[in-house]
């Protein structure tokens, strides 16, 4: 830390994360360049891919969540002809066709349903834990791993490059969704085969990859002993919350966990809705907590409170 500068508390980092990384990989990495010993990632992106890989530093691990819930724009590119048991082109292919009767009107057709609320099957080979274990884990020990679909939301989905045996797809979609999913399903629903053969996340939540920075420049920066400069701060992913500042007794009391009593804001009925959120501040401008509104338990209940000493 730079002489001078304020007590660490944590933030966020927008690494760009470089095909054949691992998620865990580049968290690993980020705890040996900062030091910082609390380090999480905010949304698990494949080996394959690369991209948009948030990371939580210090008290910002509290606010992962808010990573994941929100949007994420992807251009995934796939491969006609070949499908694989992972869904993408690190896997064994299980089934070939003649794929020279797709064309790009064939695919324009399929893609409206695959958009909006859809069902989706998780790969096989996926992070999902079933009993407490891994499915890829489950899947490579020869276990046979059949996953339930579930409903995922596609905003959007549009063909951006039609080059065949490949093109790449545009998507923005919800949490839990996945590309090499959707891959294999185009090819079924083409009455062909398809893969996964690259990802690009190019945004998720408020982070977006023209923001974000590779691991080479993060050690640069760790070198020059300022690192911290390409730290977002603690409130970033909260900004669609409202927010309200608190005055010094109030503020003690949500740091001793105590809920703030209704119309403590001046809120009339109606104004919020039971679970609700607000971002709480000091009169300093550092962030207090996430306050809940609660009305059934009267009061306004703190929530992943952070020091500001």
């Amino acid at each position: 830390m730079a002489e001078g500068a304020p007590p660490f508390t944590g933030g966020f980092l927008n690494i760009r994360k470089e095909p054949g990384w691992t998620s865990t990989d580049v968290v690993r990495r980020v705890k040996r360049l900062t030091g910082v010993k609390k380090v999480g990632h905010g949304g698990t992106l494949d080996p394959i891919g690369g991209g948009v890989l948030p990371v939580c530093l210090g008290a910002a691990t509290r606010f992962a969540e808010s990573i994941l819930l929100g949007t994420k724009a992807y251009t995934v590119t796939v491969r006609l002809g070949a499908a694989t048991d992972t869904f993408d082109s690190t896997g064994s292919i299980v089934r070939e066709v003649d794929a020279r009767a797709v064309t790009e009107d064939r695919v324009q057709a399929v893609l409206p349903q695959f958009t909006g609320n859809i069902s989706q099957a998780p790969p096989a080979y996926s992070a999902l834990k079933r009993d407490g274990k891994r499915l890829y884990d489950l899947a490579r020990a020869g276990v046979e791993v059949k996953t339930e679909p579930r409903e995922v939301v596609v905003h959007s989905l549009a063909l951006a490059r039609w080059a065949w045996p490949e093109l790449d797809l545009a998507i923005e979609c919800g949490h839990g969704f996945y590309a090499r999913s959707l891959a294999n399903d185009i090819g079924v629903a083409l009455g062909s085969a398809a893969h996964m053969s690259a990802l690009l996340r190019t945004r998720t939540g408020r982070f977006d990859l023209k923001d974000s920075a590779t691991l080479t420049e993060l050690e640069a920066r760790s070198k020059a002993a300022d690192w911290q400069a390409l730290l977002f701060p603690l409130d970033w992913t909260l900004q669609h919350l409202r927010a309200v500042v608190l005055d010094p007794l109030r503020e003690e009391a949500v740091q001793n966990g105590r809920p703030l009593p209704l119309g403590e804001f001046g809120e009339r009925p109606g104004d919020f809705v039971p679970g609700e959120q607000l971002r709480a501040y000091s009169r300093e401008g550092l962030l207090v907590a996430v306050l809940v509104y609660e009305p059934a338990r009267q009061g306004w209940r703190p929530d992943r409170v952070l020091p500001t000493a």
